[in-house]
C-alpha cells in the first residue's frame, strides 16, 4: 500500500521550505491575485498548486485555495464554510483521511512553508 498515494508520473520536488506565511498572506494566494501563486494549506503546511486549474478561479477544487483547507479536506467537502484549520475535534476516520490529503500532496506539491500561528500542525 506505500505505493498508494504515489503521482502516476514522477514529480521532482525542491526542498520543502519553511518560510512563515501570513493568513492576510495566504488569502491572496487563491487563484484570483495576479502575481500571486496558487496556495492550499493543509495541517499548517502550505503546498504551492500553481498550474493545477483545479484550485484555479474556475477549477473544481477553488474553494480550497488561499487558505488551510484542512477540516473541509478531512470531511471531503467543497463548502466554503468547512475550509477552515481546525479538525482535532474530527473523529478518527476523518482524520486518517486528512493525513491521506497530506501525504498526496506532499508527493506532488513543493512546500513553500508554514502558516503563521498554526496551532492545527500535529497528528
Amino acid at each position: 500500500m506505500s505505493g498508494k498515494f504515489e503521482p502516476k508520473h514522477k514529480v521532482d520536488l525542491d526542498p520543502p521550505k519553511d518560510d512563515i506565511i501570513s493568513l492576510d498572506h495566504l488569502s491572496k494566494c487563491d487563484g484570483k491575485h495576479e502575481g500571486y501563486p496558487t496556495y492550499v494549506a493543509i495541517k499548517g503546511t502550505i503546498f504551492d498548486v500553481t498550474g493545477n486549474k483545479a484550485y484555479g478561479p474556475e477549477g473544481s477544487y477553488k474553494v480550497f485555495a488561499g487558505r488551510d483547507a484542512s477540516r473541509a479536506l478531512a470531511q471531503s467537502s467543497l463548502k466554503d464554510e468547512e475550509c477552515r484549520p481546525d479538525w482535532y475535534d474530527l473523529p478518527d476516520d476523518q482524520k486518517k483521511v486528512l493525513n491521506d490529503w497530506y501525504t498526496f500532496f506532499s508527493k506532488r506539491y513543493n512546500i513553500k512553508g508554514k502558516v503563521e500561528g498554526a496551532q492545527n500542525t500535529g497528528e
